[in-house]
């Protein structure tokens, strides 16, 4: 991965994207026993957006991220709890003690890392029985709503290759099975996102396609995700199609 990557984003990613659904959170606690005596590594981390909601079961949680701009707002937002541990890591050799966390997790990040050194550092820190979670905020590529805005990116964005970027699931029903050593569990979570015009343009602003503002095409592209913004929205709000997969297996 190319830790620097979202440098300069971190304010904008934290402020602009999407949470997790309640009913996430949920599934996890009742169906896969994450709680308040759970020891967690949330791995690439980011700016702490999943890290909130699990120390909010009052798990223990080490954020590792080796992104300094993301790792820094995360630090500030999330200072105030205790069972908040910021490392400074990346996947592949988080530093962690070995067998020393129950679970880990992965939001919008696995498919930035090595999947084999992250298998082989997976089973290093993890404690027996201990299981691995990958989550993703993934649009709905079948909307025709999507397909537009994805066509606006593709038009400016030389790095852009499609809303699942950033944004995946498995493709196949065998996605991960060379990551998990066994069968996994797949879950889906309706997460439609609701926008207002600077959210919805923030969003874009905060993705690993971006452009900056000393791109040539910088403000064609903001126009035309305002124009389009403004053509489709109702009442100034616009609802996206978005759904929460959530992948749980051991390795």
């Amino acid at each position: 991965m190319n830790e620097q990557i979202f440098t300069g984003v971190g304010e904008i990613y934290a402020k602009f994207r999407p949470t997790y659904p309640s009913a996430l959170i949920q599934y996890l606690c009742t169906n896969i026993g994450i709680n308040d005596k759970s020891v967690v590594a949330d791995v690439g981390s980011g700016t702490g957006i999943l890290t909130r909601l699990l120390l909010n079961i009052g798990a223990k949680v080490y954020a590792v991220e080796p992104n300094e701009d993301m790792r820094k707002v995360a630090e500030t937002n999330l200072r105030g709890s205790s069972n908040f541990i910021s490392i400074n890591a990346t996947a592949e050799d988080t530093t962690l003690i070995g067998h020393s966390v129950d679970y880990i997790t992965v939001a919008q990040a696995f498919h930035w890392f090595n999947r084999i050194s992250f298998k082989k550092e997976c089973q290093r820190i993890l404690k027996p029985n201990g299981k691995v979670i990958l989550i993703w905020n993934r649009r709905d590529e079948a909307s025709e709503l999507v397909q537009a805005i994805d066509s606006i990116s593709q038009k400016y964005c030389p790095q852009f290759s499609g809303s699942s970027c950033g944004m995946r699931g498995a493709k196949t029903e065998n996605e991960y099975q060379d990551f998990f050593t066994e069968k996994y569990n797949t879950q889906l979570f309706p997460n439609d996102i609701l926008f207002d015009k600077e959210r919805f343009i923030g969003l874009h602003q905060s993705a690993s396609y971006r452009l900056n503002q000393t791109d040539k095409n910088y403000h064609n592209y903001i126009r035309d995700l305002s124009d389009f913004f403004d053509s489709h929205c109702t009442n100034n709000q616009l609802i996206l199609p978005n759904n929460t997969c959530c992948y749980i297996g051991s390795v």
